[in-house]
């Protein structure tokens, strides 16, 4: 199979170090302003992953993202931002790096060309059936994605990708591909730039639209978050204050002794 790498083309634009700041500054602002009709057009592949999300954390399953470098180091962020901000556990969506944490802060040589690593790593984690398993590689190419992926489909796993190449190995391979085309980045291959912010976004809607599916939100509010520091706990508060006729005061007192915005309403509900 061929294909382009359009995220490996020449960028449009030439002799880089010769542009002033205010130049460099504009160009990567209107280079970055095309990622989100990128994935505009991606919606349909987007709406079909959250949906099969939902339908399987609802059977008991959980959501895991495998990737190496930048992508890798992005799902583990996204994974890592749903417990504190939807008070999910820990272990619900789950990040995984080629190299292992070490990889996060700093790169691990080859680990990313290793097509048999990522079926052991998600061994680790005991996955089965009702899980949902979506590769994440701007190219589209890694060997440590694709293996994963390969593996998952064996074991009857659902498999899904964020690739940012159309027609790759990686999008060919996953059960349910979505494919954000964004084109030459403005530094030629760094595709931590538009590829690495289309895959963020990405992760962001379909972890945050599969917890407002999941019940996780309330209106438009995380009901749910965890209370770990001042500054949430403030806004719990007033998040209390807003939905029942109470004080600061005796919002606070209400938090406090049930964990959470949403007990805390029940509570005074019930």
């Amino acid at each position: 199979m061929t294909f382009t790498k359009t995220t490996e083309q020449s960028s449009k634009y030439e002799h880089l170090e010769q542009m002033s700041v205010h130049d460099l500054l504009t160009n990567i602002n209107n280079e970055d302003k095309t990622v989100p009709l990128a994935i505009e057009k991606a919606l349909p592949q987007i709406e079909t992953v959250v949906t099969k999300v939902v339908t399987q954390m609802k059977k008991g399953g959980r959501l895991f993202y495998i990737g190496a470098g930048t992508s890798g180091r992005l799902g583990i962020v996204d994974a890592s931002e749903c417990p504190p901000t939807f008070g999910v556990p820990f272990d619900l969506v789950i990040g995984i790096i080629a190299g292992g944490d070490v990889a996060i802060r700093k790169a691990v040589e080859f680990a990313e060309d290793d097509k048999n690593q990522a079926w052991k790593d998600l061994q680790e984690w005991n996955i089965n059936e009702n899980d949902v398993v979506i590769g994440i590689a701007a190219s589209g190419t890694t060997p440590y994605v694709i293996g994963g992926l390969e593996k998952c489909n064996e074991n009857n796993i659902t498999t899904g990708c964020i690739t940012c190449n159309q027609g790759s190995p990686l999008a060919q391979t996953a059960q349910l591909p979505i494919e954000v085309v964004v084109g030459p980045e403005f530094v030629t291959g760094s595709s931590r730039m538009k590829a690495g912010t289309a895959q963020k976004l990405v992760l962001n809607m379909i972890s945050t639209a599969a917890m407002i599916q999941l019940g996780r939100v309330k209106g438009n509010k995380m009901v749910d978050m965890q209370l770990s520091n001042v500054k949430l706990i403030d806004r719990g508060v007033r998040m209390i204050m807003g939905e029942i006729p109470v004080s600061y005061e005796e919002a606070e007192k209400l938090l406090k002794e049930n964990g959470s915005v949403r007990k805390a309403v029940e509570s005074f509900k019930g």
